[in-house]
Order: structure tokens, then sequence, then C-alpha cells
């Protein structure tokens, strides 16, 4: 019989794990869950403590597949809802507020049996916020990828508006994109499609019938506000601003060479930041 070196059955056991992790990081489930009249579907891949990521005003979040691996690759089981309107994800699209999205994403969490990180991405920490204060017992943290100041220039939203016209020329959205979304030398025309004009009319509803007061705190939440060294959204004089606010329950990372689009053009490092921060929460 042969006797195997301790160290050698140790290093081939590691890269069991890792292989096996890597092939659960691959797997990805289309699930869906219901609030009320609203059936929300996702995407789930990974195992260990969830985080549930919102996407933006007017997109969904399919395209976040390389940061979603990434962070399961990290032992964490990512959830990716599409809101409504987008992909099998569907219930009423007016007469809502911040607090009916935050309910479908409540149920997403429901569903998958725990309580969750919530991401969201720019628009999408909004209602990571308004879930935070609503149901503090499903959110472990929040992590607002590239919010926005508490005020920025108009130009920038009416950038989105644009975006989202039909019809806009290809080069009006790609100047768009530029200006508002991505950091110079980042390829914006991956974001040419995946607009989806009638759900950002939805949440733009939403938001005016939502009080600012009623999301704004995140509730006690501890807060992971990562941002974009170069989003015009979120200067360099306003950086501080959250944590001014709210303290300790507030860490600021910034990531360089990236913009509004941070989670696309930066998934690596976007991924890595998120992890970091939620492996010193604890598992």
């Amino acid at each position: 019989m042969i006797v195997w070196p301790r160290a050698f059955v140790v290093a081939c056991a590691l890269v069991a794990v890792s292989a096996a992790t890597a092939a659960q990081a691959d797997e990805v489930a289309l699930k869906s869950a219901t609030n009320g009249d609203a059936t929300i579907s996702y995407y789930a891949q990974g195992k260990g403590p969830l985080i549930l990521f919102i996407a933006s005003t007017g997109r969904g979040t399919e395209e976040f597949g390389d940061l979603a691996k990434r962070l399961a690759e990290r032992g964490y089981r990512v959830l990716r809802p599409e809101p409504r309107g987008i992909g099998a994800s569907k219930g009423p699209m007016t007469g809502v507020t911040f607090h009916d999205f935050a309910k479908d994403f409540a149920a997403v969490i429901r569903n998958e049996g725990g309580n969750a990180i919530v991401a969201g991405h720019a628009y999408g920490g909004w209602i990571a916020r308004t879930l935070a204060t609503d149901h503090p017992e499903l959110t472990r943290g929040v992590v607002l990828v590239a919010a926005g100041a508490s005020k920025w220039p108009k130009e920038l939203s009416d950038a989105i508006t644009m975006i989202n016209d039909p019809a806009s020329t290809p080069d009006q959205r790609l100047a768009g994109l530029r200006l508002a979304f991505f950091a110079k030398g980042n390829d914006p025309t991956a974001w040419l499609e995946g607009w989806h004009g009638d759900v950002t009319k939805s949440q733009r509803e939403a938001g005016k019938a939502t009080k600012r007061a009623d999301w704004w705190a995140a509730g006690k939440a501890p807060i992971l506000d990562l941002q974009g060294g170069a989003d015009p959204f979120r200067p360099a004089e306003s950086r501080q601003e959250l944590k001014a606010e709210f303290g300790d329950r507030v860490t600021v990372a910034v990531i360089d060479n990236a913009s509004h689009a941070l989670p696309a053009e930066k998934p690596a490092e976007t991924a890595n930041a998120i992890a970091d921060w939620a492996d010193r929460l604890g598992k």
C-alpha cells in the first residue's frame, strides 16, 4: 500500500474543493418567486451566504453574469432577479412605489430561505436601501454599487432618457453612454442594447411616488459605498457624503478608471470589493 505524504493529500483535497466550487459557480438556475400579483424571475448560482443584485434604471441583471460567477467563486450564492417588465418578471407597472419593488426582491430572498447582502447598481441602490428599511430581518448589509450623490447635473438624467428613446441614433446613444456611464477608454458598445423604456418610466414614476425619507438611510444595515473613480454621478467632493451622514455604518471604496457602469466596466474588481467586505461581515 502506498502512503502518500500528508501535504500531498491536503493539496489534492484543496484542488478538488476548488474544482467543485468552480463547477458550482458555473451552474446557473432560472427560478421564480411571487409577490402578490407580481412574479419575479431570477438567476441563482453558487453556494453560501446570499448576495442579491438589483439592476440599474431600465436594465436587467443578465449582463452581470461575469460578476455573479466571480462572487460565486468567492463562496457566495448570487441571486439576480429581473425587475418587473424584463424577461419573465411581470407585475403592475403603474401605481407602484419603491416599497412594492422591495417586496419583489424580499420574496426572492425568502424563496432562498435566508437573509442576504443586497447589492444595488445605481438606481438599484435605492431599492436595496428600501428593502433594508422595510425588511431588516432579510438584509445583512447593503452594497451601493455606483450610487449617485445626493444631487447630480440634470444632463446626466437627460442622457438616460435619450438612451432609452428608440428614436435616438446609435451615435447619440454612444455619446450619452460615454458621458454618463463609461470612463474614458472603456468600451460602451455593449450597452447600446438592453434598455427597456417602459421599465425606466415605471421606475421613475415609482420614485416620484415614494418619499426619500422612507428609504434613504437603508434602515440600520451596514453599507459598502462602492464608487467608480470617474463616475460623474459621484464627483470626488461627494466621496464621503454618506459616511459623513451615517458614520461607521458606511465603508467607502473607490475603483479607478470606472464610471457609472462600474460592474460592467470592472467586474473582477467589483466582485472582489464586494466579497472582501462581505467576508468581514462574517459568514
